[in-house]
């Protein structure tokens, strides 16, 4: 009889736990228990990269990407934050190290896209000394798109950035900004949003919209013909320095975080 008592008095404090933990219970008369529809919709990127399941050492390819290298190299290293890995992109004069995704179609040709950056220097020389970080292309039309790149201004002795274009209608430009300075040895967390509604680039800093850096169909820093996208079907991102001889004469970007989805990713904070 005494066991049969405790074991009905383990059973009712169980009830009362659960009549206690359950939403219906615990939001009082009326309210009723949330649905999945009603809770805040999860959009999973097409593409994600933290190279975290990488070997450490060079790396000519991950999973869904390759590599496009000359005069550099790609490197998977233990994270200078002291987390999991983070890809090197060694560059040396004017070469360049990408890290290709080749294959997109993303729906309504438009898309975004989430990176982590740190370069470790800009150049100093030459004279407008043009550098690139992300470029869309297509195979439907030659135009280049550099949502990500920027400029040695030697009128301002700094670096700036702007978003990009070449081999289109409206020609090789860099729409670099004074107000969008770009800063060595320092983490930020950047996005860009391709838009084909009106071939829009949109850059984003650390959670933060740069305006001033929008570029449009007819608003861009190239000849007064239309800005217009390609059908995009690959995106490269690492680093690439134009011209010859540069100062200094070698560079290192590192990156980590990488996501591209149909809706804003999202991470960066505000």
């Amino acid at each position: 009889m005494t066991r049969m008592r405790k074991l009905a008095a383990a059973l009712s404090a169980a009830t009362a736990v659960l009549l206690a933990t359950s939403p219906t219970a615990s939001a009082g008369p009326g309210a009723q228990t949330p649905t999945a529809s009603a809770l805040p919709a999860r959009h999973a990127p097409f593409v994600r990269e933290s190279f975290d399941r990488l070997p450490l050492g060079p790396v000519t390819a991950g999973h869904g990407w390759t590599t496009d290298v000359s005069g550099g190299s790609l490197t998977v290293e233990p994270s200078s934050t002291g987390h999991g890995r983070e890809l090197r992109l060694h560059t040396e004069g004017n070469g360049r190290a990408f890290l290709v995704l080749s294959g997109l179609a993303p729906a309504g040709n438009s898309f975004w896209a989430r990176l982590r950056l740190r370069a470790d220097r800009f150049p100093t020389a030459p004279d407008w000394a043009h550098w690139t970080i992300a470029e869309a292309s297509g195979l439907n039309a030659p135009t280049l798109v550099r949502p990500l790149g920027g400029q040695y201004v030697p009128t301002s002795r700094a670096n700036f950035w702007g978003v990009g274009s070449d081999l289109g209608p409206t020609g090789d430009w860099t729409a670099w900004q004074t107000s969008a300075p770009a800063t060595a040895g320092a983490w930020s967390c950047v996005e860009f949003h391709l838009d084909a509604a009106d071939n829009r680039v949109t850059v984003y800093q650390d959670g933060v919209e740069r305006s001033e850096l929008t570029v449009s169909t007819m608003q861009h820093g190239g000849t007064a013909d239309d800005f217009v996208f390609p059908r995009f079907d690959r995106l490269k991102l690492g680093w690439q320095l134009y011209q010859a001889d540069p100062t200094p004469s070698s560079y290192d970007l590192r990156m980590d975080d990488v996501a591209l989805g149909t809706r804003r990713v999202g991470g960066c904070g505000s």
